[in-house]
């Protein structure tokens, strides 16, 4: 079988095909990102009978109706749409969707004299020798006898004949051919991506959420167009608080919609945590409410898919479109949302430097939705979704084949209950080896994006630990000031004596100090400017610390777990430092594991 053909098709069959929907244009409400420029270069080469590259399309599965009757399928623009929305723009004179949404035109001039093209502006649309606009020509609202006459009256000295030449080539844009290569129906998602990016040879990484993007943004039968607004508009709204304008000034029909109402809140709402792609809501609501974690599931029960008698039928891609908008509407639900961002900080897990997987927290809000909609009290919820979130991030659940992982845990906990499957996760994972050889481990690293460590600050910021050296400033408040990391043995001092930016830079020698802390240490050995420490207590100076009692301080290094060691530490001590303070910190974490 033939997993694609390939033709060529005249400009103006393929702009049929848009204004019929014989091709459903997926990305049609996002923003046309290709400058005015790349427009007229397009029209140029199709002027020129240069190549413009394939339109790639994939036709839907056709899908068994209630009467018995198939409904044919559209054809899914795969790749291409820039290119389809720069010819309905130009020669069709289609408005299209600016990065502001906005709806503009595109107006391209020629010149018939130099044979060059332009978008328009003041300058040209002055000149008499540029025609303002190329569409009218093209699509036979003005006759080339007229568009001739009409130039010429305003260039007497052009060469008439010449003119007409070069304006019948113009017209001639809506018969040059244009690549069209249609995959398969019976394709899956995967080999359709593979064929995607051999043909595209850019190593383009088309992943199942945009195909899931396109099929609901092709579908009106369902409302599937208006579930891709609320998405794309809820996660724009997340970043850009003035969209809201644009939303109620151009899109009215959405404006008045449920959609609307349940997500205009994050107009006025904030969240610098989680701040979801459009990736990570289709995720979330998908796992949530089909309780599957693939992708092409999705697509082919969207399609109408029948697993078992393998066929497509229209009542379950209407169920499938009905538990999507279920499971989306819910996640932009204010309370949910907002709820669960607290519960993420009252995790210690404040800000979004400390939270290295996307999935983690997307598989973590899927779970929540999960338990409120079951009915579970909220403070077992609450329970249950802080150890999952953090278990995940320790073991790095979803660092690698995410989509396999996500679907295996979200099956084990409908089946056997969320109770029973996190226990057996951390009897499997998170054992004495565990906690005393693989997460201090872990710990040595040099990278502040490690796992471990980010959960260790997390742990911090939820025992309400102080600064290092400091009576009264937070670690959270650091974190989230952005304050200094400190080196407890300096990097300085370090160096001076041979050590390297890998050696010093080791996480176990880090701590959040307030800045002129990190100053008056400068690269002071740590017994010495902890002996400065002790003897500025004493004397009741302020200088090097905030801390005014031998009390507080020792009670500082316990909870910053720092070795007893650091109080007559020189370089030579350095090496046995880290080990002792990796192991304390891996203690840490556990006593905050078991605490949530």
């Amino acid at each position: 079988m033939s997993k694609y053909s390939v033709h060529q098709q005249p400009v103006e069959t393929l702009l049929s095909w848009i204004k019929s929907g014989e091709i459903a244009i997926p990305e049609i409400q996002r923003p046309f990102v290709w400058k005015s420029a790349k427009v007229r270069d397009l029209i140029d080469s199709l002027y020129q009978g240069y190549p413009v590259g394939y339109i790639i399309t994939w036709r839907n599965p056709d899908v068994k109706l209630k009467n018995g009757e198939l409904s044919a399928g559209k054809k899914v623009l795969i790749d291409g749409q820039q290119r389809i929305t720069a010819l309905t723009a130009a020669v069709v004179g289609q408005r299209v969707l600016n990065k502001n949404y906005k709806e503009i035109n595109i107006r391209i001039a020629f010149n018939p004299i130099t044979e060059k093209f332009e978008v328009l502006n003041k300058a040209f649309e002055r000149s008499p020798e540029w025609i303002n606009n190329i569409n009218p020509i093209i699509n036979d609202e003005i006759s080339i006898t007229k568009a001739i006459r009409e130039y010429i009256k305003l260039n007497p000295e052009a060469d008439e004949d010449l003119i007409e030449e070069r304006i019948e080539n113009l017209k001639r844009i809506k018969n040059k051919q244009v690549g069209i290569i249609e995959l398969d129906s019976s394709l899956d998602i995967d080999t359709v991506t593979d064929i995607f990016i051999r043909i595209n040879q850019k190593g383009v990484v088309l992943s199942n959420a945009d195909f899931v993007m396109s099929k609901i943004a092709s579908d009106e039968v369902y409302g599937g167009n208006k579930m891709r607004k609320l998405v794309d508009y809820f996660c724009r709204l997340l970043v850009d608080k003035d969209f809201n304008k644009h939303i109620l000034d151009n899109d009215t029909a959405f404006a008045s919609s449920d959609y609307y109402k349940a997500s205009k809140w994050m107009a006025k709402g904030s969240d610098d945590l989680y701040v979801p792609d459009y990736i990570d809501v289709l995720r979330v609501a998908f796992t949530y409410k089909f309780s599957r974690g693939k992708f092409s599931d999705l697509v082919a029960l969207l399609s109408g898919r029948n697993f078992e008698a393998r066929t497509y039928e229209g009542e379950i891609a209407e169920r499938s479109y009905t538990m999507l908008s279920e499971g989306l509407t819910d996640f932009v639900n204010q309370t949910s949302y907002q709820r669960f961002i607290m519960l993420v900080k009252s995790a210690g897990l404040i800000s979004q430097k400390l939270i290295s997987s996307k999935n983690s927290l997307n598989f973590s809000y899927a779970l929540y939705l999960k338990l409120r909609k079951e009915g579970m009290p909220e403070s077992e919820i609450q329970h249950y979704v802080k150890r999952w979130l953090v278990m995940s991030l320790l073991i790095s659940r979803y660092s690698g084949s995410s989509e396999s992982m996500i679907d295996e845990d979200i099956k084990q906990i409908n089946e056997k209950g969320v109770k029973l499957y996190l226990e057996q996760m951390e009897q499997n994972h998170l054992g004495q080896g565990f906690w005393e050889f693989s997460l201090v481990n872990q710990l040595e690293s040099s990278s502040v994006n490690n796992n471990a460590y980010n959960v260790y600050l997390a742990a911090q910021c939820y025992g309400n630990a102080p600064a290092f050296l400091s009576k009264s400033m937070k670690i959270s408040s650091l974190i989230e000031q952005r304050g200094d990391v400190h080196h407890i043995f300096p990097k300085k001092y370090l160096a001076k004596n041979g050590f390297v930016p890998k050696q010093y830079n080791q996480v176990a020698n880090f701590v959040y100090t307030e800045q002129a802390t990190n100053v008056k240490v400068g690269m002071l050995m740590p017994r010495d400017y902890l002996a400065k420490v002790e003897t500025q207590i004493q004397e009741g100076i302020f200088d090097i610390s905030t801390l005014d009692s031998v009390n507080g301080l020792e009670e500082n290094l316990r909870l910053n777990d720092i070795p007893a060691v650091l109080n007559t530490a020189t370089h030579l001590d350095y090496d046995d430092f880290l080990v002792e303070r990796r192991k304390l910190m891996a203690a840490k974490i556990k006593q905050y594991y078991e605490q949530l």
